[in-house]
């Protein structure tokens, strides 16, 4: 998607966003914008280990029924 933004489109959406906020304002706006995505991919990563965990302990679950139902 931003791949296909290059050289005068760019620059014309620096301009856009430069007016529209100004230049004051850009080094807040970008680092909120950086912190935002790092807490993105800190959950993101939580989740996949929180699910990885779920699904251990679902087949650890599964394997003690099949024990039980067995003896």
């Amino acid at each position: 998607m931003f791949a296909e933004i290059l050289g005068q489109d760019m620059l014309i959406l620096l301009v856009v966003i430069v007016v529209v906020f100004g230049a004051s304002r850009l080094p807040k706006i970008a680092r909120s914008v950086g912190q935002a995505k790092g807490e993105f991919e800190k959950g993101l990563k939580d989740g996949t280990t929180q699910t990885k965990d779920t699904s251990t302990e679902t087949k650890d679950t599964s394997s003690e029924t099949k024990d039980q139902a067995q003896s």
